[in-house]
């Protein structure tokens, strides 16, 4: 395949890039841009671009001089409201929005193709009638679209995350969507062999990450086999998924903290009195991990009060994802160099679109046009 020019506008880091490099395709950049300085900050480190080609605002940005020099122009304008957005579905409805700017970057390089991709909940917004726009916007600028929403659990990454697609063809192009591949890993195969210990939760994080509430809710996760979808503040306030590991076997610790609730755990002030030197010196006093339970009183209620019971503790701990493994849920190889904060990874690796979900969708692309 001969060499193709690219580029993106609300680029994060480089999801688009990394898809063709996954592919081995052939290109050049012609621009990029993002607002975040975090983010140009790792894609410089990642990626063959120079000031040139970047723009740190695309309100400002004129994209006129690349008209006809674009082959695929990828973005994803942030999910911000379409209240403004008017009732006379065109592209003048889209004006105030980011979604414009993205519209009138189309405009002005007129690429060979385009992909837009955003949450699937602009589908809905509005009773549809934003997506309705979304949709005639695109068409107005003289396009035959496609869309859908893709899954990146069917597509080899084990992350429920659903995004709406829109691929758009300046030819009469006829295309079709990727068909789903069966899943054959889960989110385990995805994590490092060793971590730092500043990833393992403390007590705080701990009950809120094992609450029934944020569990039920699907804001936590402990050991899931397919990923939550990735948020931008998912790690770094204990939203996500997480790992239980512990040093003994299953069978062999005596409680599981996935199917304990936080209102089991002692609090401070019962803790230190339980295990306090005065109640131990009493022949029916407390003791921690006994093999052998004392006898079970009908006063259990109590048991705080008279410091008389049984009490476990366990081995096992809880930790979070590391940005690598985040990042690697996202598609990405671990060539891709980290040189943020472990915050600011966090949020760029929740904000990027799925690597093996553009992989698949750059395939078809190719087959449709025949190169």
């Amino acid at each position: 395949m001969s060499k193709i020019t690219v580029a993106t506008t609300f680029s994060g880091i480089g999801a688009f890039e990394q898809a063709l490099k996954k592919l081995k395709i052939p290109h050049d950049i012609a621009f990029a841009g993002d607002i975040d300085n975090f983010v140009k900050r790792s894609y410089f480190a990642n990626y063959d671009i120079d000031e040139s080609r970047w723009h740190n605002d695309i309100t400002k940005f004129n994209a006129i001089k690349f008209k006809n020099k674009i082959d695929i122009l990828v973005g994803g304008s942030p999910c911000q409201s379409f209240s403004m957005v008017g009732k006379r579905k065109g592209f003048e409805d889209t004006r105030g929005t980011l979604f414009y700017d993205y519209a009138r970057v189309i405009s002005e390089c007129n690429p060979r193709v385009f992909i837009y991709e955003n949450v699937k909940g602009l589908t809905t917004h509005d009773n549809g009638q934003t997506w309705e726009i979304v949709q005639n916007t695109f068409r107005d600028l003289g396009y035959k679209i496609y869309t859908e929403v893709l899954n990146s659990k069917d597509y080899g990454i084990p992350q429920n995350r659903e995004r709406i697609f829109v691929i758009g063809f300046k030819d009469n192009i006829a295309f079709n969507f990727p068909k789903k591949i069966k899943l054959n890993s889960t989110m385990q195969d995805f994590l490092q062999d060793y971590t730092d210990s500043k990833y393992y939760l403390k007590e705080k994080g701990v009950k809120f990450v094992t609450s029934s509430k944020n569990r039920l809710k699907r804001y936590t996760q402990i050991n899931g086999e397919i990923a939550l979808c990735q948020k931008a503040n998912q790690q770094y306030n204990w939203h996500g998924d997480f790992i239980f590991e512990t040093s003994l076997e299953p069978d062999e610790f005596l409680f599981d903290v996935r199917t304990v609730e936080e209102k089991y755990y002692l609090s401070d002030k019962v803790k230190n009195y339980v295990l306090a030197q005065g109640t131990k010196n009493f022949k029916t006093s407390t003791k921690t991990d006994l093999e052998i339970a004392r006898p079970l009183l009908n006063t259990m209620h109590k048991m705080h009060r008279a410091g008389i019971d049984n009490y476990v503790t366990h081995t096992g701990r809880i930790r979070k994802l590391t940005p690598r493994e985040c990042l690697r849920l996202m598609g990405f190889d671990d060539t891709f160099k980290i040189v943020v904060s472990d915050t600011q990874m966090y949020k760029q690796a929740g904000n990027s679109i799925v690597v093996n979900v553009l992989s698949e969708i750059l395939k078809e692309i190719f087959h449709a046009l025949k190169i």
